[in-house]
């Protein structure tokens, strides 16, 4: 019996360890870093500095708290310096993320409109100062330092240095392809970790801004596990609607509802709870022409 103990406990200890997640594999953040250049002439400094949950303010104080929400686990950064001008170096940051959908959400904070979109990871985009890229559940941000900026081809081949050492999971969060409309304004999807247009009661979700007949809009979906958590959120908004003074009109459909109204920050607004979604488009002048456009989002819904 007692050979048969051991041998039992050593198939569980196999079983256990061979259903680890796949995270556990991953090898430590600051090993991640090209090891000696990123680009030809561009030689890593030191070794990377390495920061946590603990000590991520000591690095960047008063913007740390943004990264919380979203899983933050660590980060290394390592300074790359140009062997034909030494005053010139590139800052590498790679932060581990707690979901590729975290990564992508801190990635879209700081990606602007009218940066050059560039291949590299899942997403790239590029200035003449700083690069930003996120892949699997890391994100980046090269940044020139003691200069104005750095060729673009440095940039693009440290980056693309940094992508080889990454997980090689180009993929983008599948809620994006709800976003592929042509009402959609380039580059502003984001994902909202918690609190979508700032109110409590709408938890994680992803927005994006638009054109409704014309007008600048916005529009936003925000995911639950359920049908009955995607109708307890619809409910808890037309609820802080008409504790605001602001009486909706709601229309049963199958499979869910939609509410029409004049939301006290968002001005017009229409908004769609169906399965576990809810999905909406606010800052409208012309409430009636935000149903086709919800029609469209709708039609593209995973289950």
């Amino acid at each position: 019996m007692g050979r048969i103990s051991i041998v039992s406990a050593g198939i569980l200890v196999w079983i256990c360890c061979a259903f680890l997640p796949a995270f556990s594999s991953e090898p430590a953040v600051g090993k991640l870093l090209p090891p000696q250049e990123c680009a030809e002439g561009w030689v890593i400094e030191e070794q990377p500095v390495l920061y946590t949950k603990d000590n991520l303010f000591d690095y960047i104080n008063g913007e740390a708290e943004i990264y919380f929400p979203y899983g933050f686990e660590s980060l290394a950064t390592a300074r790359y310096v140009s062997t034909k001008n030494p005053a010139v170096s590139l800052v590498m940051d790679v932060y581990k993320m707690g979901s590729l959908t975290e990564a992508f959400g801190i990635y879209a904070n700081y990606r602007r409109s009218d940066d050059d979109s560039v291949k590299a990871g899942a997403d790239a985009v590029l200035s003449s100062s700083q690069m930003l890229m996120y892949q699997d559940r890391y994100y980046a941000r090269l940044q020139a330092s003691g200069a104005p900026e750095i060729e673009r081809d440095v940039f693009l081949a440290c980056g693309q240095a940094l992508s080889i050492k990454l997980p090689r999971n180009m993929e983008q969060p599948k809620e994006l392809d709800v976003f592929k409309i042509a009402a959609l304004t380039p580059k502003s999807e984001r994902y909202i970790a918690q609190s979508v247009l700032g109110y409590v009661f709408l938890p994680r979700g992803f927005m994006a801004d638009a054109t409704v007949n014309g007008e600048p809009a916005q529009i936003f979906m925000v995911t639950t596990d359920t049908e009955n958590e995607a109708r307890a959120v619809f409910n808890q908004y037309r609820a802080h609607l008409k504790e605001s003074g602001k009486e909706a009109q709601v229309l049963d459909l199958s499979g869910g509802a939609l509410l029409t109204a004049i939301d006290p920050l968002y001005s017009g607004v229409a908004v769609q709870q169906t399965g576990r979604y809810v999905i909406g488009v606010v800052r409208l002048k012309n409430r009636p022409a935000a149903k086709p456009l919800l029609e469209e989002l709708v039609s593209r819904l995973r289950p």
